[in-house]
């Protein structure tokens, strides 16, 4: 389980060790893991160490201090380190230290940002120790102009360096993942004490890179975090099981609503992801028309008539591939909803449901289905605010509704109203395509129509009560990203189509359940990676 917290989370965490004296420590710690950092990340790029040259952009602050202690740590390792200073001051005992190991100092307040810019993009290793936690906004004047020049010469391929941020990329929101521009893109951040919460969330994590967690000894100080993020073991761990004797009604029985005279199609893609997430039993209700076709493509689906009271299942999907106009479809959604029963909403439900949920209701919006769903709600949000504050947002819409509300993106959020985050990256770019959601639908569906009542399995990743409702959407989520990326892989790297995803889930879902008593996906006790 990756856990991230606030940046306020983590200095009171650090308060107990610095009020013992023991801040110098914990940045020597910080340093250490970050120079570490650099040098596997020079051997794996085939880099030699000794006579590698690592420019460091050095704040005046605390984080400023980290990067200046790790390039001395570097320096006594034959690596050639330039500090670039970009306030009128440094950490004054870092600063020493690096010196003292040999480093050359240069000062921006006394060269053009560009021709700074220009030497910094020579160096082999780039270190953003600029802005931290505490920092308010992001870079302003001289340091703003090096950061943007620096950041459109590797855009235009003039630097062929990395970039390594120290703690977070100077920009990002340690908290929200909001970005103030200009920011430098990282390929790897190395972060201490406990991943930060904005780095997990865009648009923070399109500047983060790879994300790797030093401990530095505040780890038992940390309280709950603000969000976390299932890996292959936790999931194993919540992956539903048939019992010996189980029969297909035992396994559940999904109630899918979906699909349209317009969109046959969501139905059809929506009813192969619940049958290949492990439920026993799906039941479609819709148009004749599209029930024909979910028959032809699915045989082993039900397709059924009457009233969803008269059909009995264990959860509902509702709303993939439905319009305003389909207002039959739209009053099953509605009656599932009322039912009491799990229910994954997608799409064109949205608009058709009450303004207040409940906790087992999970919406899955993408960020211009949320933002119309908060303006419903009397907030002002359009869809650039909405994927400017993907965390905010999603927490607020979950408030507000009393749903758990899943913010589909490159990085997926899911909020409960308890206030508990879950944040899964596991995809790929190519799950950008027609019919992935409904895909995702049909999963989550399947899902919920397997969590009977054994909450004790979700309190193994942080879920109590109603929150275990958004670890299974998470679930969900993760399962579906990696089906894709499977998939993908499978066309080597290529793109791919939405029937593509449940064809390659049941395998992705059999390599996890494997875990569950592996102890797979531990971390080292030195860095915590992030995938």
């Amino acid at each position: 389980m990756i856990s991230a917290y606030t940046g306020t989370q983590v200095r009171q965490a650090e308060e107990p060790l610095l009020a013992s004296g023991l801040g110098d420590a914990l940045m020597q710690r910080a340093a250490h893991g970050l120079a570490n950092a650099v040098f596997a990340e020079l051997k794996t790029r085939g880099r030699r160490v000794y006579g590698a040259s690592v420019a460091v952009l050095a704040g005046k602050g605390n984080n400023g201090g980290d990067g200046l202690y790790a390039a001395s740590f570097l320096a006594a390792r034959g690596v050639r380190t330039t500090a670039v200073l970009t306030g009128d001051s440094a950490h004054a005992l870092a600063l020493a230290a690096f010196e003292r190991a040999g480093g050359r100092v240069r000062r921006l307040s006394e060269a053009a940002p560009g021709k700074l810019a220009a030497e910094t993009a020579c160096a082999d290793v780039v270190i953003d120790a600029v802005l931290g936690t505490g920092a308010q906004g992001g870079l302003r004047g001289s340091a703003a102009g090096l950061v943007a020049a620096l950041a459109e010469l590797r855009a235009d391929g003039a630097g062929k360096n990395f970039v390594v941020a120290c703690d977070l990329p100077s920009g990002v929101d340690a908290d929200t993942g909001e970005v103030s521009r200009p920011v430098l893109p990282a390929d790897l951040t190395v972060t201490f004490g406990g991943a930060k919460a904005g780095l997990l969330a865009d648009p923070g994590a399109d500047f983060a890179g790879r994300v790797e967690v030093v401990p530095i000894g505040i780890e038992e100080h940390l309280p709950e975090p603000l969000l976390r993020r299932l890996e292959e073991v936790d999931m194993a761990r919540i992956l539903p099981r048939p019992a010996r004797r189980a029969h297909k009604y035992s396994r559940g029985v999904l109630g899918v609503v979906a699909g349209s005279a317009d969109y046959p199609g969501a139905a059809v893609l929506a009813c192969r992801g619940a049958l290949a997430a492990g439920v026993g039993m799906v039941r479609y209700l819709g148009p004749p028309e599209v029930a024909d076709l979910v028959r032809q493509s699915c045989p082993e689906v039900v397709c059924s008539t009457g009233t969803v009271a008269e059909n009995r299942v264990q959860a509902w999907l509702v709303g993939s591939g439905m319009g305003p106009g389909d207002h039959d479809q739209l009053q099953r959604a509605r009656d599932a909803v009322d039912s009491g029963l799990p229910v994954v909403a997608d799409a064109g439900a949205l608009p058709a449901l009450p303004d207040v949920l409940a906790p087992q209701v999970v919406l899955t919006p993408h960020a211009g289905e949320l933002a119309a769903l908060l303006r419903r709600l009397g907030r002002g949000e359009d869809r650039e605010a909405v994927e400017a504050g993907t965390l905010a947002a999603v927490r607020h819409a979950s408030q507000l509704t009393g749903a758990t509300v899943l913010l589909k993106g490159a990085t997926t959020l899911v909020a409960a109203p308890s206030g508990s985050v879950y944040s899964q990256a596991d995809g790929t770019p190519w799950l950008a395509t027609a019919g992935s959601g409904d895909v995702l639908a049909g999963v989550i569906g399947a899902l919920l129509a397997q969590a009977g009542s054994d909450v004790g399995r979700f309190r193994k990743v942080g879920a109590d009560g109603d929150a275990r409702w958004a670890a299974i959407a998470a679930l969900g989520a993760a399962l579906h990203g990696k089906a894709g990326t499977s998939a993908s892989d499978a066309c080597s790297g290529g793109p791919i189509a939405a029937g593509g995803i449940a064809d390659a889930l049941p395998e992705v879902w059999g390599k996890v359940s494997k875990l569950s008593n592996s102890g797979a996906g531990k971390c080292n006790s030195h860095s915590q990676p992030l995938r």
